[in-house]
């Protein structure tokens, strides 16, 4: 990048420079052509005047045309040719080609009474005619025909490409300098945020980007803070998911170890207390294996693209069957379950993770309930949306925790929670269901008055990658 900035900026520099010295030599060349053109027309047009006066196309031996003639060859290091009607060169001051017929696109344009120049840059000279017109009359007698070394205009090009291009040399080392300088005060604040990134990854965890050189690296050193923040909340998450998974795995074996010493210390151990035990430890391994299934299922849940299979399914059949065969646990609570559908509602879901989600709810609203208390879910749906509701009658959620309820682990009471049971990932799972559809979970609760979750899920699935399109 520091390279490229010191050639963009010297192409920004020089090619204008190149441009505007090339334009201005253009410019001098045509100008100082047209000046020596109008000039040598000029000075033939006198003559032609002076050779009609003196009749000089019937009687060349004029001293006076002859040395005028000698004159202007010698001033503009040209040559001059008197040439007749009938194209017969009677005066060359060169005395090369007297006597001689020229025939020439500008002599013939000349002789109907047009007069032309013509400049040629390749052998240097600039070639001029103007009509002799006859005595007494309005027709051409004649043409004079002057070509003029263009030699003294090239020599001052000459000077100007030899001093333009010393000041274009300075220039350059000029834009060089300027260009380093430049390239290196816009890189620099770059530099320094590589370095401070360096040893941010190197482990000085604690440090952020202070550059603020530029706006452009203010809003970096932000935005990479900003994701800075983001990375260790999510260091934190992972250290206290870890610890959380590793507490809840260690505490059913601990179970399990504290049962089986037991077994194995005592002798002649009763069949009954040996089978009491067996069936605490198979309650523990069952507790195990439901902690393990719950997270692998987040897992599936959290990857980048996870597998949806998306149907058609009756939602309204999809609660039924979900309240059926969570029936049992709310009888043995003696907790109502009522299941309320406003229409029918079918729409495009993956079924099984939509299971999970209402599953988790309901369930935890029946575990989370008082005795004799009631759980109520009602459907409904608009043109766009279909909603889920999940009202309860039990203990309720502080307004503190309503904000962490849905992470892996939580627990309100963690003292009651154990009573009840569950692995602390149920809300988990139900809100990653919820996402991967596109849709939204809410939870609206008071201490001792019950609580609500509410589900809103889009009756069309729209993929992420169509959605970002």
């Amino acid at each position: 990048m520091y390279f490229r900035m010191i050639l963009i900026i010297l192409c920004a520099g020089i090619l204008p420079g190149i441009i505007a010295y090339m334009g201005i030599i253009k410019a001098y060349e045509s100008r100082a052509v047209s000046l020596r053109t109008a000039e040598i027309q000029n000075q033939c047009t006198i003559l032609c005047d002076q050779l009609n006066s003196y009749n000089y196309l019937t009687d060349n031996s004029s001293d006076v045309i002859n040395a005028s003639l000698t004159q202007l060859t010698n001033i503009y290091n040209g040559r001059v040719m008197i040439i007749n009607r009938e194209l017969t060169v009677i005066k060359d001051t060169y005395a090369l080609d007297e006597g001689k017929t020229i025939v020439s696109e500008n002599v013939i344009r000349c002789m109907k009474g047009e007069s032309t120049n013509y400049y040629d840059k390749k052998n240097r000279y600039i070639e001029v005619t103007s009509p002799i017109t006859e005595v007494g009359s309005e027709g051409i007698a004649g043409v004079m025909l002057a070509s003029v070394s263009t030699d003294t205009i090239e020599d001052s090009l000459r000077i100007f490409y030899t001093k333009g291009r010393g000041i274009l040399w300075i220039i350059v080392m000029l834009m060089l300098a300027f260009s380093v300088l430049i390239a290196y005060r816009i890189v620099q604040p770059l530099r320094k945020i590589t370095n401070d990134i360096e040893n941010i990854s190197e482990g000085f965890e604690d440090e952020e980007l202070h550059v603020n050189t530029f706006r452009e690296t203010r809003q970096i050193s932000e935005a990479f803070n900003k994701l800075l923040g983001r990375l260790k909340m999510v260091d934190a998450s992972r250290e206290e998911f870890v610890s959380n998974v590793s507490h809840e795995l260690k505490t059913p074996l601990a179970s399990m170890k504290v049962l089986a010493d037991s077994l194995l210390l005592q002798e002649q151990v009763p069949v009954e207390l040996y089978q009491e035990f067996m069936e605490d430890i198979a309650k523990e391994i069952d507790r195990e294996n439901d902690i393990i299934n719950d997270l692998l299922t987040l897992v599936k849940m959290g990857k980048t693209a996870p597998d949806l299979n998306i149907t058609q399914v009756n939602i309204n059949q999809l609660l039924e069957l979900t309240l059926k065969r969570l029936k049992p646990i709310a009888e043995k609570k003696n907790v109502e379950v009522v299941l309320e559908s406003f229409r029918p509602v079918t729409a495009e879901i993956d079924e099984v993770k939509m299971t999970l989600a209402v599953s988790n709810l309901v369930e935890n609203a029946i575990k989370y309930n008082n005795e004799g208390g009631w759980v109520h879910a009602s459907l409904n749906a608009d043109h766009k949306f279909f909603y889920i509701k999940v009202a309860d009658s039990g203990i309720g959620i502080p307004k503190e925790d309503q904000d962490h309820i849905f992470e892996r682990f939580y627990r309100v009471d963690k003292s009651h929670s154990r009573e009840i049971g569950g692995t602390g990932l149920g809300l988990a799972i139900a809100r990653n269901a919820v996402i991967l559809h596109r849709g939204s979970i809410k939870v609206y609760s008071n201490p001792g008055e019950g609580t609500t979750f509410t589900v809103r899920v889009p009756m069309i699935y729209v993929s992420a990658q169509a959605a970002a399109v």
